[in-house]
C-alpha cells in the first residue's frame, strides 16, 4: 500500500468505526429463486457488491450488478456452489471512499459476506483493498483501472479483474495516432482514475512523438463541456482525448457534437469507453476511437451464452460493465467450487496463476505475482447502431501478454 493510501485508510477507519454497528445502509439481497432446489442446503454463500449507484457511474453500476446476477443464477440453477445457494448483497459506495469503507465494513462485520466485489472508483478500491486484507476477506476489483492496485498498492487479498490503465493505453494509442495525428488536447476528470488514465495515455504516446498542446481538469460530475471544448479547439489539436467516465463522458460527447468538431477535422477518443458513446452523437460516424474491455461481437461460445443470459433476464444486450460483473462473479464462484471452501486462504490459492475462460478469444489468467487479470484489450471505432447500443468496428484485439509488461515494473510485493 502506498503511504498516502495507508494513511487515508487509517483516517477513514477512525472516523467511521464507531457508527458502523448502527448503519442504515443495508445491502439489498438479490437474485435467489427456487429455494426448494437446495435440499438440506447450508447457509447461503454471500457476495457483497459495492458499486456507485448514486454517482455519475450509476448506469454502469446497475449493469455490473445485472451481470453478476446472471452468473449467480447459472450456479443456483445447478444447485448452487458446494450445495449452498449464492446470494448477492448490494450497497452504494457513491464514489466516495468514506462511504465505501463504511459499507464494506458493514458487509464484513454485520452481514458476514464471504467475498467482496466491485467498485468503479480508485479511491474506493484502495480503502476497500486495505480493509479486505485487514479483515481477511477476498476482494475482486471489477471497475477501477488504477495500475497501483496490482502495483505498489497491491496486496495478497485483492485481485483486479479490470484491465489497468497502462494495458488500455498501450492498446489504443497507436490507433489514435494513425487516425488523427499527433497534436492532442486532453480533458481529464479530476479524480484519481482520470489522472491515472491521463498519465497512462501520455506515457504510451511518448513513443509516437505526440505533442500535448493542452489539458483541462474537469470536476467529476460536470455536465457542461462546451466551454472546455471551445478552449481545446482554439489550440488547433488534431484529436481531443477524453479521460472521462459515465455521464461525464456522455455530456462531453454531446458538447463535441454540438460544436461540430468532427467537421473541423478534430478527432475524439480515449483510453476506455462503453456502449453509451454513440447516443450523444446520434449514432453518427466520427464518434471516435476507444479502448474496449469487451464487445458483443466477440465470437466465443461463452460470450454468446453470457449475452443470451442477460437478454433472457433483463431484456437488454449486455454492456462491457455487465461483462465485468458476470465474468468476475463466475471466477469467484468457480474458485469457491474448486477450493471446496469459502475460506479466504483457499480462495487466494485457487485464483493465483489460474488460467480461465474470460469470454474472450485470447488467454485470461490471474497473474500470481500481482493478481492482475491478464487479458485481451480491444480497440474500436464507434459508429452506427447495434441492438440499441453504440456499435464499434473492432480495429484490433491486443493480447494481454503483449501490453501488460512484466510484473516487477509495477513494484508489487504480495
Amino acid at each position: 500500500m502506498t503511504e498516502f493510501s495507508r494513511r487515508r485508510f487509517l483516517q477513514l477507519s477512525a472516523a467511521t468505526g464507531g457508527a458502523l454497528m448502527f448503519s442504515d445502509l443495508i445491502g439489498q439481497v438479490l437474485g435467489l429463486t427456487a429455494r426448494a432446489s437446495f435440499a438440506a442446503a447450508g447457509e447461503p454463500i454471500k457476495i457483497g457488491i459495492l458499486d456507485p449507484l448514486s454517482s455519475p457511474y450509476k448506469t454502469s453500476s446497475i449493469h455490473d450488478v445485472h451481470g453478476a446476477n446472471v452468473a449467480v443464477d447459472l450456479f443456483n440453477k445447478r444447485g448452487g456452489v458446494l450445495g449452498r445457494p449464492v446470494v448477492i448483497l448490494e450497497a452504494d459506495d457513491a464514489s466516495n471512499s468514506e462511504q465505501a469503507l463504511k459499507v464494506a465494513t458493514k458487509f464484513i462485520k454485520e452481514d458476514h459476506v464471504d467475498v467482496l466485489m466491485g467498485t468503479f472508483n480508485a479511491d474506493c478500491a484502495l480503502v476497500v483493498s486495505e480493509l479486505a486484507k485487514k479483515e481477511n476477506k477476498l476482494f475482486m476489483v471489477t471497475g477501477s483501472h488504477l495500475p497501483e492496485l496490482s502495483g505498489v498498492a497491491c496486496n495478497s487479498h485483492t485481485f483486479v479483474f479490470m484491465p489497468h490503465a497502462r494495458m488500455l493505453a498501450q492498446a489504443v494509442v497507436p490507433h489514435l495516432v494513425k487516425a488523427y495525428g499527433t497534436r492532442w488536447y486532453m480533458l481529464t476528470t479530476s479524480t484519481l482514475d482520470g489522472k491515472a488514465a491521463a498519465q497512462a495515455m501520455v506515457e504510451a504516446a511518448e513513443a509516437h512523438k505526440v505533442e500535448l498542446v493542452g489539458e483541462a481538469l474537469m470536476p467529476f460530475g460536470s455536465t457542461d463541456f462546451v466551454s472546455a471544448l471551445s478552449a481545446a479547439k482554439a489550440k488547433e489539436p488534431t484529436a481531443i482525448i477524453l479521460n472521462l467516465y459515465g455521464w461525464d463522458l456522455v455530456h462531453a460527447l454531446k458538447g463535441y457534437g454540438k460544436l461540430e468538431l468532427a467537421k473541423e477535422k478534430i478527432g475524439v477518443g480515449g483510453m476506455i469507453s462503453g456502449e453509451q458513446i454513440g447516443r450523444p452523437l446520434g449514432y453518427a460516424n466520427n464518434a471516435g476511437i476507444w479502448g474496449l474491455i469487451w464487445d458483443p461481437k466477440i465470437n466465443t461460445d461463452s460470450s454468446k451464452r453470457f449475452i443470451q443470459g442477460v437478454i433472457d433476464k433483463y431484456n437488454h444486450t449486455p454492456t462491457s460493465r455487465c461483462y465485468l460483473g458476470y465474468a468476475a462473479m463466475m471466477q469467484i464462484l468457480d474458485a469457491i467450487q474448486r477450493a471446496g471452501s469459502t475460506e479466504t486462504a483457499a480462495l487466494i490459492k485457487a485464483l493465483e496463476g489460474h488460467e480461465f475462460d474470460g469470454l474472450k478469444e485470447g488467454r485470461s489468467i490471474f497473474r500470481a505475482s500481482d493478481h492482475q487479470h491478464v487479458q485481451d484489450v480491444l480497440v474500436g471505432e464507434a459508429f452506427g447502431k447495434e441492438l440499441g447500443l453504440g456499435h464499434y468496428k473492432i480495429l484490433a484485439t491486443v493480447p494481454g501478454l503483449a501490453n501488460i509488461g512484466a510484473a516487477d515494473q509495477h513494484h508489487c510485493k504480495l
